[in-house]
C-alpha cells in the first residue's frame, strides 16, 4: 500500500500531468477550428473536466491508467490528416514542456537556496510523471496519440487497415506490454535521453 506521504506529492503531480495533457489536445482542436472540446467542456486545466475515476486510481496504484479522452471532429478541420496529427502531439508536447519547466524551477530555486524536501519530492514525480506520459502516449497503439500521429504518415487505407486490426485489440496490447515490462524497454531510454538533453541545456546556462 502506498504510504500516505507519499500521495501527497504524487496525486497533485499526476493531476497536473493529466489535466494538461488533455487540455493541450482541447486546445489544439480549438485552435485548428473544432468547437467540440469547447462544447464538451474540456477546453480547461481544471482536472475535474478530464479524470476518469478508475483511470486516475489504477495510474496511482497500479501505474497504468487512463484519462478521459477528449472528443474531436476532424471535419472542422481545414486538412483532416494533418489535424488529428497536430492534436494528438500535442498531449506529449505539453508533458515534455511541463517536465522541462519542472526541472528548470527546481534548479533555479536549488541555485537559490530555497529548495525545500518536499517542493523537490513534488518536482521529481512532476518530471516523472509528465516524461513518462509523453513518451507512453506516443507509442503508436490505439488508443494512444502515437497511433494517430502514425496515422497521418499511412495511406488513408492502411490507416484503416492498421485501426481496424490493431485498434481492435489495442487495449488489451497495452495490458499485455505493460504487465511484461515491455513498455519500461521502450519508454525508459527516451525518457532518460531526453532528461539527459534537459539537464545538459540547464547545466549549460547555470553552471
Amino acid at each position: 500500500m502506498l504510504e500516505f506521504d507519499s500521495m501527497l506529492f504524487r496525486v497533485p503531480a499526476l493531476l497536473i500531468a493529466l489535466s494538461l495533457h488533455e487540455y493541450a489536445h482541447a486546445a489544439t482542436a480549438d485552435a485548428l477550428g473544432d468547437p467540440t472540446p469547447r462544447y464538451m467542456g474540456r477546453l480547461t486545466a481544471n482536472p475535474l473536466a478530464h479524470l476518469d475515476l478508475l483511470g486516475t486510481m489504477m495510474l496511482v496504484f497500479v501505474g497504468f491508467g487512463w484519462a478521459k479522452p477528449v472528443e474531436v471532429n476532424p471535419m472542422n478541420f481545414s486538412d483532416r490528416r494533418t489535424g488529428m496529427m497536430k492534436v494528438a502531439v500535442a498531449g506529449p508536447a505539453a508533458n515534455l514542456l511541463i517536465c522541462f519547466l519542472a526541472t528548470l524551477i527546481m534548479v533555479i530555486m536549488a541555485k537559490t537556496g530555497i529548495l525545500s524536501p518536499g517542493v523537490r519530492t513534488f518536482l521529481m514525480w512532476t518530471q516523472l510523471y509528465n516524461v513518462w506520459f509523453a513518451f507512453f502516449n506516443l507509442i503508436p497503439i490505439p488508443p494512444l496519440d502515437g497511433s494517430k500521429v502514425l496515422a497521418g504518415f499511412l495511406t488513408p487505407k492502411a490507416s484503416y487497415e492498421y485501426n481496424n486490426i490493431v485498434g481492435r485489440y489495442g487495449f488489451y496490447i497495452l495490458i499485455a506490454l505493460v504487465f511484461t515490462g515491455v513498455v519500461g524497454w521502450i519508454v525508459n531510454p527516451l525518457a532518460t535521453a531526453y532528461m539527459q538533453v534537459v539537464n545538459g541545456l540547464l547545466g549549460m546556462i547555470f553552471f
